[in-house]
């Protein structure tokens, strides 16, 4: 499977979401799909990157986009994590990495001196047809909610 590229179709996936649901790339066609992967459920930058993305949410659903976070967290952390921050939009657990792997964002990251594999902090826009519109990869939490937003807004009027 290749990493999906700028402008080329996004290769279909079914994951495990949170409210007992499941989503399905393909079942999404015909709106605009922020796709975000976090670290950890409740740890700082998680939790304020979520909670960005939860108010800027109505904005998101007015442009006919919709928002998923995706961690390697089990379902129960990612409902418990949900509900806490009061987040309006599904979570998917990613526990195998298949999703984190198709959008390479599984790295080698340092923590506490030791080299481990983690989710680097990364967020793909997928258009309303299934291609890649947009990815932000390293980001910085702050701001970045909006940036995605901009992005849309701007996708949207073009």
């Amino acid at each position: 499977m290749s990493i999906p590229t700028i402008g080329q179709p996004v290769a279909d996936f079914t994951l495990p979401a949170t409210s007992g649901k499941t989503v399905q790339l393909s079942g999404l066609n015909g709106h605009y799909l922020v796709l975000y992967f976090y670290p950890k459920d409740s740890t700082p930058g998680c939790t304020q990157e979520g909670q960005d993305f939860r108010d800027l949410y109505p904005d998101f659903q007015g442009l006919g986009a919709e928002i998923l976070g995706v961690s390697r967290d089990s379902l129960k952390s990612h409902e418990n994590f949900k509900c806490k921050q009061e987040f309006p939009f599904e979570l998917l657990s990613d526990a195998d990495e298949s999703l984190c792997r198709q959008f390479d964002v599984i790295k080698l990251k340092n923590m506490y001196g030791k080299q481990v594999q983690g989710i680097e902090r990364s967020t793909f826009l997928i258009d309303p047809a299934g291609n890649l519109a947009a990815e932000w990869r390293k980001v910085s939490v702050k701001g970045h909610a909006a940036e995605v937003l901009e992005k849309v807004r701007s996708l949207k009027t073009a």
